[in-house]
């Protein structure tokens, strides 16, 4: 089968397309046949050699968390009726036409849900969802998303203003701050312009009173410092430039109430499961609807993590394993 491999840590021409054997399911497991493979930018950390603590990984391996597509196999003590079912699994690669996945790690795809739109959910999905039920969006309170275009910032705009909540988006680009717009935000700012902070407080009033930090290292810091209200929540995801490190006595005296969910490692696999099943959910629905921004054939991953890492994707990025519907 074709795959992309990573051979040796580095930079994104470490991904290189290869033929390896077709996987086979052990006892408990079924073999996936990719449609589409999820794109997440934890995937370019863990190539250069990040997170060896908590992603450990073996060289050489196929890169990524899961994605889309239809059971092929079974193995042993795996009901026959998953072939053939349309699913999304959440495991430890991707990047290849056939993926195994234990059946704990697979949920079937909702009748009216496309293969690119639920492999986007499968981990920004349950990052969504999980960063909504800590911050937990009010209605009428002013709530700042920052990575706002990006993929669980976007579907955090849509969570924050069903919810009631007035959303500030703050990103980039004018591309996609007006993206964040079409999705619900009311305002928007541009984060690498000065002042983008004092800007949300002029807009917010004195600051949001929940700030969501898709951003981390020094955006997510500023947010926290400047762009938060007096007892309001800062809910930090971000990790493009590093963790965001508020003052946290600063923030004790200011009432702010700092959350750092990724400090702890992954959600544990019942956890992610159910996020994963409530984001399917939600968007065979239609109350989450991932923007999906750009779609690589699967031999130009490389491609798609230079889009990443140079910012310039507006939306969620998909690797295309095979024609989908």
């Amino acid at each position: 089968m074709r795959a992309i491999q990573v051979a040796s840590f580095g930079g994104p021409e470490v991904l290189v397309p290869v033929e390896v054997p077709d996987p086979e399911p052990g006892p408990g497991q079924v073999v996936v046949g990719m449609a589409v493979a999820d794109v997440i930018f934890l995937d370019t950390l863990l190539r250069a050699g990040w997170g060896q603590e908590f992603f450990p990984r073996e060289l050489p391996y196929v890169p990524g968390g899961g994605g889309s597509g239809e059971v092929l196999e079974v193995g042993d003590g795996v009901d026959p009726a998953w072939v053939g079912r349309r699913v999304v699994a959440r495991t430890s690669t991707g990047y290849a036409e056939r993926v195994v996945a234990g059946i704990e790690e697979i949920v079937a795809i909702p009748d009216g849900l496309a293969y690119e739109p639920a492999a986007a959910l499968v981990h920004d999905g349950v990052t969504a969802l999980g960063m909504a039920d800590l911050g937990v969006p009010q209605e009428g309170e002013w709530v700042l998303v920052s990575a706002a275009a990006g993929g669980a910032g976007s579907l955090l705009v849509q969570l924050a203003a069903d919810a009631g909540a007035r959303v500030v988006a703050a990103a980039s680009s004018g591309d996609k701050l007006a993206l964040a717009k079409e999705l619900g935000a009311e305002a928007g700012v541009d984060y690498t312009r000065p002042g983008w902070a004092e800007r949300v407080r002029e807009i917010t009033g004195g600051g949001a009173a929940l700030v969501y930090d898709g951003a981390g290292g020094a955006l997510g810091t500023t947010a926290a410092r400047e762009a938060v209200a007096d007892g309001g929540r800062f809910v930090t995801y971000g990790t493009s430039e590093g963790f965001a490190a508020p003052d946290q006595e600063v923030a004790e005296r200011r009432g702010v109430r700092l959350f750092f969910p990724l400090m702890e490692g992954p959600p544990a696999p019942e956890v992610a499961r159910e996020g994963l099943e409530r984001a399917l959910r939600l968007g065979a629905e239609g109350r989450l609807r991932p923007a999906v921004g750009a779609v690589y054939p699967l031999e130009r991953a490389a491609d798609a993590h230079r889009a990443l890492a140079a910012r310039t994707t507006v939306g969620k990025s998909l690797l295309a394993v095979r024609p989908t519907e």
